[in-house]
């Protein structure tokens, strides 16, 4: 089969690995970071998440206002991997680049600070109107969504994309020379 064409699998059918495995690791790198290195409660992250949609008095929230968090949480995780599944099956280089473990990791390496760039200049300040804090804080985050958001979504995908029977997909053939 010409390695050009394109995979027989859908997004749908990619999708809910990708997603779930994304967003529990960014469940678990942000759960701990609050709670290690900035010795918060693990539910100060959500509640935080959810105030960019609730406002302030989140953070006075309980568990609703964290369940609002981990539901937002888990809708961002799963447009991300979303546009990353579309985007490897409509772009043949794409997914001939993550086959390769290099490959993969150069993809995550850029993948994982483009959506911590477009969620901390777009989306959060879109959501309330405040413009980005770019402090310490903010390149931890640049830094973490590496391994904690775009190694485990790009390498999920990889993998489900080479279980899903399509023979652009398999991995490649070692040759003779």
């Amino acid at each position: 089969m010409d390695p050009h064409s394109r995979p027989t699998a859908s997004v749908a059918r990619l999708l809910p690995a990708v997603w779930l495995v994304t967003a529990g690791w960014d469940f678990l790198c942000a759960t701990a970071l609050s709670v290690v290195a900035y010795h918060r409660p693990a539910a100060g992250v959500w509640k935080g998440v959810a105030a960019t949609v609730l406002g302030p008095r989140a953070l006075d929230g309980g568990v609703p206002a964290a369940a609002v968090g981990i539901a937002l949480h888990l809708a961002v995780a799963l447009v991300w991997s979303a546009l990353f599944v579309a985007a490897t099956l409509r772009w043949p280089a794409l997914r001939r680049t993550i086959q390769s473990r290099g490959g993969a990791l150069a993809v995550a390496a850029a993948y994982g600070p483009l959506i911590w760039l477009v969620m901390s200049l777009v989306v959060i300040p879109l959501a309330t109107h405040r413009p980005p804090a770019v402090g310490f804080r903010w390149w931890v985050q640049i830094v973490a969504h590496v391994p904690f958001v775009a190694i485990p979504l790009v390498f999920t995908t990889r993998h489900v994309m080479r279980g899903a029977a399509s023979p652009t997909l398999a991995r490649p053939a070692m040759s003779a020379a």
